[in-house]
């Protein structure tokens, strides 16, 4: 699944599909999206309705069509396979299996996930309930799809938020060609990965590399901070406005190991000239 096209980073945003998948591709081109993330239902329930077939195959066609690449589907928000209520626990696994049977629908190719909060259970409980579903949920839905792990701020009893519990939980998966990373440049900051010098950019590289490898990770979630380095406060803010500031951006968008990655912003937004003026940003910093 190897999806390094070149030598700069492909720029895209998270893009809305209220009103329906027709929208997608009309709103994607206004941000002038090189690949998208979306979500394919209500983020914040459990309730859900079927895919509209013919909207999700106009998406698919739409999307060759256009060269808009890779596709991501990002996961609810409520899931959370580290739970320790058995309730939560299956609620959350219905939900990963059914992102992985959408994903192919509408021509996605990944389905981003957060590794999960403890909410009072061990480590030791933690690592094994969340190995076990992820197990479950790729050996329930037979195809291709890649799930992502996403690093985490270590906000409340968060886990994923160092690259050394990222990689303790891809240990425990079965299907390991089945399973990334995203790396989220604002959580990996707050979680106290310095991205704004060049000594602390190597340095948390290097730990990825030696950790997880390079050849894991598939999506970079590209956000500056608000909030102070090991902070473990997840706020997302503008490209070069926040404390990893337009210098530390610009190394990391330019970093050789990052090349050709596609790189969804999920910075704060009014509008869509909020992303556009975002763009703009990177763009100037990739140059």
């Amino acid at each position: 699944m190897g999806i390094k096209v070149g030598k700069k980073l492909r720029f895209g945003f998270h893009i809305s599909i209220s009103g329906g998948l027709s929208k997608v591709l009309k709103r994607a081109g206004a941000k002038q999206c090189q690949t998208i993330q979306l979500f394919s239902r209500n983020p914040r329930g459990w309730k859900y309705r079927s895919l509209d077939g013919e909207e999700a195959e106009a998406l698919r066609a739409g999307l060759r069509d256009s060269g808009i690449g890779p596709v991501f589907l990002h996961m609810p928000y409520l899931a959370n396979l580290v739970a320790p209520s058995r309730g939560l626990f299956k609620k959350s696994l219905e939900s990963l299996e059914e992102e992985l049977r959408r994903a192919p629908l509408i021509g996605a190719q990944y389905v981003v996930m957060h590794v999960g909060h403890r909410l009072g259970s061990t480590e030791k409980h933690t690592f094994k309930r969340v190995a076990s579903g992820v197990n479950g949920a790729l050996s329930g839905v037979d195809n291709h799809v890649c799930l992502l792990l996403e690093t985490t701020a270590g906000m409340g009893s968060e886990i994923g938020y160092t690259f050394a519990q990222v990689a303790r939980v891809i240990d425990s998966i079965e299907q390991k060609d089945r399973v990334g990373v995203c790396l989220d440049t604002a959580h990996a900051f707050e979680a106290g990965y310095d991205w704004s010098s060049k000594e602390g950019l190597e340095e948390a590289l290097d730990e990825f590399g030696r950790e997880i490898g390079f050849q894991k990770l598939k999506l970079i979630h590209l956000n500056d901070s608000k909030t102070p380095l090991g902070s473990r406060v997840d706020r997302h803010w503008h490209i070069g406005k926040g404390i990893i500031g337009m210098d530390g951006m610009r190394m990391l968008i330019n970093h050789p190991k990052l090349s050709g990655l596609p790189a969804i912003m999920e910075t704060p937004r009014t509008s869509d000239e909020d992303d556009l003026a975002n763009l703009r940003v990177v763009k100037r910093l990739s140059e």
